[in-house]
């Protein structure tokens, strides 16, 4: 179980979470919406250990354990992921060297056996035919020269290969036409299980189509301002984030 309580957060001098509350129990996937502003990549990237970001107050607990006093590697070890809205290229790494270094690395870290390179190339095959992904293109550089919709298969490729226990997804659905959001989508619905936790931040409704959340938060002025079920993210397509301080229509 993924605790928040009372967090605060800032980078540089502007505060922008202001005193955050949010479980999320295993087994379920809950959705972080709201307007731009409201602190919602900031929320993913607190929770992944971007340095940039400074806790000022609060608390996350992860299964038990402080998440706050683990370093990024820590945290994945622990079994914490983020799926970028915005992948980094990295010129020079091949996609299938990364893969299999960020892997062995979780499972040496947890003391469990690391993956040869034949057993490690079936794994992905395996994998990249369920995400439809052309194993020649994790020859490649990783994010060199894809598009948006291969990056995002790309992130969604190395969850299913860390299966992590708390998957945040950071507006997965931007830069996604309608045929890349569906395989993106059936990639994460196929990760969902009673083990496994996921937060799917998005600003828009369309997402929650494909990926049908058990709870959805609305996020405003860094704090969350609302709950309810899939309906809210309905509602919310309708009457837009007005109430919230933001745009007047969510589209």
């Amino acid at each position: 179980m993924l605790e928040i309580k009372n967090l605060h957060a800032k980078i540089e001098d502007r505060e922008i979470l202001k005193g955050l509350d949010l479980t999320l129990p295993a087994g379920e996937v809950h959705a972080i919406m709201g307007p731009n502003g409201s602190g919602k990549s900031t929320l993913a990237y607190v929770l992944a250990g971007k340095e940039d970001y400074e806790v000022t107050d609060g608390s996350i607990t992860w299964n038990g354990e402080d998440l706050l006093a683990m370093d990024p590697s820590e945290r994945a070890v622990a079994g914490v992921f983020l799926a970028f809205q915005y992948p980094m290229e990295i010129p020079g790494v091949a996609t299938m060297t990364f893969l299999r270094s960020a892997v062995n690395a979780v499972r040496k870290a947890r003391d469990e056996e690391e993956y040869s390179t034949p057993d490690f190339l079936r794994l992905v095959k395996e994998k990249a035919k369920e995400l439809q992904i052309d194993v020649e293109m994790l020859r490649r550089p990783l994010n060199v020269g894809f598009s948006g919709g291969e990056k995002k298969r790309n992130e969604i490729l190395q969850m299913a290969l860390l299966e992590p226990g708390l998957c945040v997804l950071d507006e997965t659905d931007s830069g996604l036409d309608i045929d890349a959001l569906r395989i993106v989508a059936d990639g994460v619905n196929a990760l969902r299980s009673k083990e496994r936790a996921m937060l799917v931040i998005t600003h828009y409704q369309r997402l929650l189509n494909y990926i049908v959340p058990d709870k959805v938060h609305v996020m405003s002025d860094g704090r969350v301002a609302r709950s309810g079920g899939p309906e809210l993210a309905l509602e919310l397509e309708k009457s837009g984030y007005a109430e919230f301080g933001g745009e007047a229509t969510a589209a």
